[in-house]
């Protein structure tokens, strides 16, 4: 097991130790584990258990994060560890976030040592997904620090539960963030994930506002629990007031999965509905995921409905874009491009990091 020493945490009055990543607020007792199974109290402090273990390492096209505004078409060398600190019913990675199989992670690589692999295979970026990157935060902050060494972004994909001091020394490194705000409701949140909606619009407001991170926003639609009219209404005239109407949204389609089996598939009808209420409520790039939908993948102008990036689901189809602007009405496009797309197209590439 490789251990590694953690900064947020504190001893409480009846003798047990605190973990203060998240809002869960841990109170643990020698030899015990986090609700998140790999933050554990030894020798009277918490210790990260996972610093340095892996589920794998594979090569993404960025827009799979999903991030369709930081450098399009770029490969992103992504992975996770194991363990959670949301008990979402529905989640879909719910072998790495729920694993309690260390034998499952892969071969120790240092944080030096990834981006050594990033650079080598010529990604843009390393990307904190698959499980949430809040329980294994010194890997990924390390991480981070050392693919900026290298002239590499690094890229968070998390569901937003922190505490505020964690919260802001963990995005201080992220170049980039796609936040799951699971629904609009704090009983949906209570219900199905075990935690506190207000906490993560507290991130997503501190990401916007105190940080230079591009932020892009997921929330999986889920038949009858989410769903509803007014929920994604109220959802995206609360992003546009609190956040912006530049902030993307991207609306996927929910499987069933891990203890929510007895629901049905998203019908994609209802991703269209979302994006649509989206636009209508000032939402500027509102787009749909896990289905095979062009229209929905592409980036439109929100001045003059010309499309600046098209898509098929990861291949990138047309190129509108010149110095940041929409090359044909030269209205800014909200987001970080370069001069050029990528190109590397809808490759998926696992990688041995021997």
């Amino acid at each position: 097991m490789h251990t590694h020493p953690t900064q947020y945490w504190h001893a409480t009055d009846d003798g047990h130790i605190q973990c203060d990543v998240c809002p869960r607020a841990c109170k643990l007792k020698e030899g015990q584990q986090g609700l998140c199974f790999v933050r554990a109290c030894q020798d009277q402090q918490i210790v990260l258990t996972t610093y340095g273990r892996s589920s794998g390492f594979c090569i993404d096209p960025i827009e799979k994060k999903p991030l369709n505004h930081f450098y399009p078409g770029t490969p992103v060398l992504s992975f996770g560890t194991a363990g959670c600190n949301l008990n979402c019913k529905f989640c879909q990675n719910w072998d790495i976030s729920k694993s309690r199989e260390m034998d499952t992670l892969a071969s120790y690589a240092s944080p030096e040592h990834i981006a050594q692999v990033a650079k080598r295979h010529h990604c843009h970026s390393v990307a904190f997904t698959y499980n949430d990157p809040a329980v294994f935060m010194e890997y990924a902050i390390d991480t981070a620090i050392a693919c900026h060494a290298q002239g590499l972004k690094s890229v968070a994909v998390t569901a937003g539960y922190f505490c505020p001091q964690p919260r802001a020394d963990f995005f201080q490194s992220m170049d980039a963030a796609n936040v799951d705000l699971k629904a609009f409701t704090e009983k949906f949140y209570w219900k199905h994930t075990g935690a506190h909606l207000t906490p993560v619009l507290d991130t997503l407001e501190y990401i916007r506002h105190n940080t230079t991170t591009w932020l892009e926003i997921t929330t999986l639609l889920i038949p009858q629990e989410n769903d509803s009219n007014a929920e994604i209404e109220a959802m995206c005239q609360w992003i546009v007031t609190h956040l912006g109407a530049d902030t993307p949204v991207h609306f996927s389609a929910f499987h069933p999965d891990w203890k929510m089996q007895n629901k049905s598939p998203t019908p994609p009808d209802t991703l269209t509905r979302a994006r649509n209420i989206a636009i209508a409520n000032g939402i500027h790039y509102a787009y749909t995921g896990n289905v095979h939908d062009p229209i929905g993948d592409t980036t439109f102008c929100h001045q003059c409905g010309q499309a600046l990036i098209q898509r098929d689901w990861y291949q990138l189809l047309l190129w509108n874009i010149e110095n940041g602007q929409c090359r044909h009405c030269h209205s800014p496009v909200a987001g970080r491009f370069a001069h050029t797309p990528g190109h590397w197209g809808a490759k998926r590439q696992p990688v041995s990091m021997r």
